[in-house]
This record gives C-alpha cells, structure tokens and sequence, in this order.
C-alpha cells in the first residue's frame, strides 16, 4: 500500500500540471505568452465597478457643482484612455488593436456604477482593457471629489462578461 504522503504528492503535481501559469517559464520567470498561432477573431469584454459617495457628493455630481468640472463625462474619457494604455500599464498584457471602448456611469442612490465594453481584433483577449478601463474611471471620480468626501470606497470590481466571434 503506497504512503498517504507519496499519494498527495502525486495528486499536488497532477494538479500543478493541468493548472500551469501560462504567464511563467519552466523556471518560475515572468514571460509574454506567445499568441502569434491563434486566429484574429472580434474579442469583447464587459466589467463594471461601484464608488461608494455621501449623499452631498452626489448632490453635487448631479448638479454639476464640483470644482474640478464634470465628475461623470471626466470620468468617462478617461477610463477610455486608461483602456487604451493598459499594456503599457500591465507588463505582460499585449498591447491590443483596440475597436472600440464605451463605458457608462450610471448615479444610485449610494454611489455610482461604472461599466465598459471593450472590443477588438486580434489574438487574445481583451478582458484587462475592460477592467483598466473601470478602475480608471473610478479613480477619475474619487480624484475629482476628494476635497468634499472623505468616506468614497471603491468596490466590487469585476468582469461581467467575455466573448471570441469568429470573423
């Protein structure tokens, strides 16, 4: 009968086998994974995030009365830019032929939803833009309304969604 220890390591090594980092050599170095094989396919992906505000922060953002200028389309333009600097960003992201990027900001009652939408052309996925994307906007609307709310929490950053049309 094998040892309990001898099973759990084999076990341990399969598992480390079918979950190998594809972002690391064989000897543990950060590397850009090569996706020059991989067809051009149309890749979009969505994120969305939230920015926790006080009840005047928004009064203010609604009516437009912050001292930096427009928190909202601000915000807007520059997670589209942020969108458009990841790789430069991010050291092992590819930098992308981006297509288009939108993204939205939608007032609630305790705060704000940003969500984006990335698209492009190419060999890989296009996840890390959409994400950028959001964080930036966020940072954007927490950097304009500093000086009037010292509670603002950044939350629940996410990806929404992902998807691979074939051309």
């Amino acid at each position: 009968m094998e040892h309990p220890a001898s099973i759990i390591n084999s076990i341990t090594l399969e598992v480390n086998m079918v979950n190998k980092l594809s972002h690391v050599d064989e000897k543990g170095k950060a590397l850009m994974v090569d996706v020059g094989h991989k067809p051009h396919q149309t890749r979009i992906a969505t994120a969305e995030g939230y920015i926790l505000l006080s009840e005047k922060t928004i009064e203010l953002i609604k009516e437009n009365k912050m001292k930096k200028g427009d928190v909202l389309t601000v915000a807007e333009i520059a997670g589209i830019q942020g969108a458009k600097k990841t790789s430069e960003l991010i050291p092992l992201c590819h930098p992308l032929q981006i297509t288009s990027v939108k993204l939205t900001t939608q007032i609630l009652d305790n705060g704000i939803k940003v969500s984006s939408m990335a698209k492009c052309i190419g060999q890989t996925g296009i996840e890390m833009e959409a994400l950028t994307a959001v964080n930036i906007a966020l940072l954007t609307i927490y950097d304009m309304c500093k000086a009037v709310d010292k509670s603002m929490i950044i939350k629940d950053i996410k990806l929404t969604g992902k998807q691979k049309l074939d051309e």
